[in-house]
């Protein structure tokens, strides 16, 4: 099989978009664009579909998550849709006691502390999320050209929230446990490299054009410790779906320290968020990497000639990179004006037209 050809030729409609080229470095009509929670809260529609549906429920119903998934494709015009889950599904989908609280975030009824809790961490076959392939094929056959993003939350994040029992500010158990237990850390860390790696074949299988691994917290980690005690997860994931040949993106908050490592765990994009300028995040992963990113989310809620002087200083630094997709640093925020990320894509789009 081909570099980043995919199996029964399911990608074969998006090959050649901007996104998907960008990913590969090759040559590009325009730089792609796509938001990190582009689905979501920002949007009224989404808000009028969601309600009265609960978070963990929406995403095991096909026809919603298909019409979320498009809804920001739809109004924005971005270069790829991203799959609308959340990243404790496939723990759910196992069995974890586990809900998404609003205004707080996901919270686990009984953490994950020792080694006899690592026996509740179960295998995910494609039984357990049928709804996933379901609404990947419906979300296919309406995208077309426009590339899908199948996505999971990595080993280390994942850990965090099962060991801590919910968010966490300092990851107090979770360091405790990966210094004072190491071999049982390995051996948490491993097991959910295993779910997630599943998770993902279920999403290319079913038809995502690529995959991007999510590690919201590992910015929390020296590059030591990263290194030593989450990488080789992370590779372990990246591993797992190398031989369908999609894009792998790689995504962390507060990872400029990280951002080389989280390249060299196996990713074919590296997503760098705001804190970093994209000329010196290239130097820190080195050739041979796709950079995703970065402008700061809080940006748009200024003006736009500040959205636009701000927006040209990422395209400036990202000049020379072999391969560049348009993204904010982190996730599009809850209260941002949805007319805002409409002029952004546009503006980029414009701007980079080759």
């Amino acid at each position: 099989m081909s570099a980043m050809e995919s199996p029964e030729g399911k990608q074969s409609k998006t090959y050649d978009s901007a996104f998907m080229k960008a990913c590969r470095r090759e040559e590009v009509p325009h730089t792609p664009v796509w938001f990190m929670r582009q689905a979501g809260r920002s949007l009224p529609e989404y808000r009028k579909v969601r309600e009265g549906t609960a978070m963990l429920e929406s995403c095991m119903m096909p026809e919603l998550v298909t019409e979320i998934t498009l809804q920001p494709v739809r109004r924005h015009n971005v270069d790829a849709a991203i799959y609308f889950s959340d990243i404790v599904v496939p723990l759910k989908a196992i069995g974890i006691d586990l809900d998404i609280k609003p205004g707080i975030g996901p919270v686990v009824e009984q953490p994950i502390r020792t080694r006899a809790d690592l026996a509740r961490l179960r295998d995910l076959t494609p039984e357990d999320v049928t709804y996933v392939t379901e609404a990947i094929g419906m979300l296919t056959a309406e995208l077309g050209e426009t590339p899908l993003i199948g996505f999971a939350g990595a080993p280390f994040t994942l850990a965090s929230y099962l060991v801590e029992g919910g968010p966490s500010r300092n990851h107090e158990n979770t360091k405790a446990m990966m210094y004072g237990d190491p071999q049982l850390w390995a051996d948490l860390l491993d097991r959910l490299a295993d779910i997630t790696g599943a998770f993902l074949k279920v999403q290319i299988e079913a038809g995502a054009s690529a995959v991007q691994l999510f590690d919201s917290w590992v910015g929390a980690l020296s590059p030591a410790d990263y290194r030593a005690q989450v990488m080789p997860a992370s590779s372990k994931v990246f591993d797992a779906v190398a031989s369908y040949g999609v894009p792998r993106i790689h995504f962390g908050v507060g990872t400029g320290e990280l951002l080389g490592l989280l390249g060299e765990a196996g990713a074919d994009v590296v997503g760098v968020d705001w804190r970093v300028p994209l000329d010196e995040a290239a130097r820190r992963v080195g050739p041979g990497k796709a950079l995703q990113g970065n402008l700061d989310p809080a940006v748009l809620f200024s003006t736009t000639e500040a959205v636009e002087a701000r927006t040209r200083q990422v395209l400036d630094a990202a000049a020379g990179l072999e391969g560049h997709i348009f993204n904010l640093g982190h996730g599009v925020l809850p209260s941002t004006d949805p007319d805002a990320l409409t002029r952004l894509v546009e503006y980029v789009h414009t701007q980079t037209a080759r």
